[in-house]
């Protein structure tokens, strides 16, 4: 029997790094178990800001990938500045205090003259492209997936253009997503934002989301249908691991600015100034991209000759890092537009069964998920005495060769199972 094809239209894919990429280079692994055969379009040459030619290995062989050249301001951007067009460019802005001129403006074109994001010009070759491939091979579905928003308007497009189903998958919400403030938008600019969005949500014919937040709010915008597939692990436990003999605490990903969590520092200083027993045992590693703010406010809590700031590294690497790291850490900017946020390393962390401190805004998807499963324990920013109870309890266990997590329920969140509904959908 022929497979049903699937086209899904993608910037991120190997050789980026990142949750990103990940997403969807495990939905095409185990799609053709499902009875689909997933064709993948992507860019020829991309400006992606993490690179991590370990997942190139992970693209399933006999896999269709189409691509199409794409223009990259952020290259242009980089003749101004290099190094702030890479930054912003990984979403990575500074504090508006610390901003320099080029950085304010560097924000200001990319929020108003890159309407819905930067990735804007490939929306209309790609369409040409599309639109003679997808009736030359008799596709029936194609698939777009966001951030980079502008993907959905290619969607949109072909869905106006050709007889065909289109399913629209958010990763991160549009209007809402934090960085929406920081890009110095118009009112103009904004309403233009909303316009798109709505257009995208009324048109499509199924929307997926990785969170029942996400799904609550575009409930308020279309009444099309709307299924929550989150992200999920696919990862295989190192062959050999021991546990760190130090009482490490990891943060595995990206802390930006504002994902720095004051009183985990301050609760880790005074742990350190006085219990001698904790200050000998303990390293805070940070692997991954770091902000400078986040750095400065560690610094401040004098926990600077515990920190080790290790940087990106590849997705295997980082599996090693939480299998053999005694608590992970996991930190989400305190805000209501983050409490849909479910980082794709969650479910990896809950996998490596290492216990997980997180620490983000109050009711958020990610708290529900870690309570339903006995992952580990979360925290609002505001938290400090249990904190430090609860970083203490884990120490004696620590102390005692006994700290280890019993997490329940995961199943239902491995790559597999998370197709299986995709493919339901397709």
């Amino acid at each position: 029997m022929n497979k049903k094809k699937a086209l899904i239209i993608s910037y991120y894919w190997p050789p980026a790094g990142g949750p990103g990429v990940q997403r969807w280079l495990k939905f095409v692994k185990y799609l053709p178990e499902f009875g689909i055969e997933p064709i993948v379009y992507i860019p020829k040459n991309p400006n992606y800001p993490i690179i991590d030619n370990s997942l190139v290995r992970d693209v399933p062989d006999g896999i269709t990938i189409l691509k199409q050249t794409i223009k990259e301001p952020y290259k242009w951007a980089s003749l101004l500045s290099n190094k702030s067009a890479k930054t912003i460019s990984k979403g990575v802005i500074p504090a508006k205090k610390k901003q320099n001129f080029i950085e304010k403006i560097m924000l200001y074109i990319r929020g108003n003259f890159f309407i819905p994001d930067a990735r804007k010009a490939w929306v209309a070759p790609s369409v040409e492209f599309l639109s003679t491939y997808i009736q030359d091979h008799k596709i029936e579905t194609i698939i777009t997936t966001g951030p980079p928003h502008s993907l959905h308007l290619i969607g949109l497009q072909l869905k106006n253009k050709i007889s065909l189903k289109w399913i629209a998958d958010f990763r991160d919400p549009w209007t809402t997503i934090g960085y929406h403030k920081k890009l110095k938008l118009t009112k103009a600019s904004t309403k233009k934002h909303r316009q798109l969005e709505t257009l995208v949500l009324n048109t499509a014919d199924q929307i997926v989301v990785t969170s029942n937040v996400t799904k609550n709010e575009f409930l308020t915008i279309t009444e099309k249908p709307i299924s929550v597939i989150t992200n999920g692990y696919d990862s295989v436990a190192p062959k050999i691991v021991s546990l760190d003999k130090k009482f490490t605490i990891s943060h595995i990903g990206s802390l930006l600015s504002d994902r720095n969590p004051e009183n985990l520092w301050k609760t880790l200083s005074e742990l350190i100034s006085k219990n001698d027993s904790f200050a000998q045992s303990f390293q805070l590693n940070l692997i991954g991209t770091v902000s400078e703010d986040v750095l400065q406010s560690v610094y401040k809590h004098n926990l600077k000759p515990y920190i080790n700031v290790i940087g990106y590294v590849s997705h295997k690497e980082a599996i090693t890092y939480q299998y053999q790291s005694q608590l992970l850490l996991l930190v989400e900017i305190n805000s209501e537009d983050t409490k849909c946020i479910i980082p794709g390393k969650l479910f990896e962390y809950m996998v490596s069964n290492r216990p997980i401190i997180a620490v983000g805004p109050a009711n958020s998807d990610v708290e529900i998920i870690i309570e339903d499963t006995n992952s580990g324990h979360y925290f609002c920013y505001e938290a400090y005495t249990s904190l430090k109870s609860v970083v203490l309890d884990y120490f004696e266990s620590y102390k005692k060769n006994d700290l280890k997590n019993n997490p329940i329920g995961i199943e239902k969140y491995s790559r597999k199972e998370l197709t299986k509904s995709l493919s339901e959908l397709i």
